[in-house]
């Protein structure tokens, strides 16, 4: 007997791209993405065409320097200091309560809710650091010079609204930002150890 050869059916793939969409759609809807995160920053607005080139020098008082270096050794205002201690300069600097004469120049500001106050807002606390420095000792400054924006806030309405400044409208925290101003700025960072810079 002679064996014909058998013609093997086709399959039907008319419905694999259907198929292989609804896959597609199920992991995109399923999968989380990472999201990046970063630091909480408000740039100044682009100068406008009409304003001159005026540039305004800012006293050394109301300037708080502080350095990172490559070793991740922290200098506040001249001196070396923990990273446990910058906090503490940074709230005497912002604040001056004592109104210093080597510490930011105090104006007198009408504000709403606290009437006449005279506020520190001329203060800047100038950010540096050094290329070699690491990721963890950067971001510990950074959340340290911010911790000592929150808990100066957070004190100033305690004592006029007896609760934190993430519970006040926002006018009353628009008020009490008025009073602290967070002024941070952050040069470009170098490598010291470089002779060209």
């Amino acid at each position: 007997m002679a064996k014909g050869k058998r013609k093997v059916p086709d399959i039907n793939s008319s419905s694999t791209a259907d198929i292989a969409f609804l896959l597609l759609i199920f992991f995109l809807i399923t999968t989380s993405m990472d999201t990046d995160r970063g630091l909480a920053r408000i740039l100044p607005p682009p100068p406008e065409d009409t304003q001159k080139d005026v540039t305004d020098k800012i006293k050394e008082r109301n300037i708080l320097q502080v350095y990172l270096n490559k070793d991740d050794a922290l200098m506040c205002g001249g001196d070396y200091i923990s990273i446990d201690q910058l906090r503490q300069k940074a709230k005497d600097f912002i604040a001056n309560f004592d109104n210093k004469p080597n510490l930011p120049e105090k104006t007198e500001k009408n504000v709403e809710f606290f009437g006449p106050m005279q506020c520190c807002d001329k203060g800047v606390i100038s950010l540096q650091n050094d290329r070699g420095s690491s990721y963890q000792a950067y971001f510990s400054v950074q959340n340290e010079l911010v911790a000592a924006y929150n808990e100066l806030r957070n004190e100033l309405s305690q004592q006029k609204w007896q609760k934190p400044y993430a519970e006040l409208n926002e006018e009353q925290q628009k008020a009490v930002r008025e009073v602290y101003p967070q002024r941070i700025s952050e040069a470009e960072p170098k490598k010291y150890g470089d002779k060209k810079k």
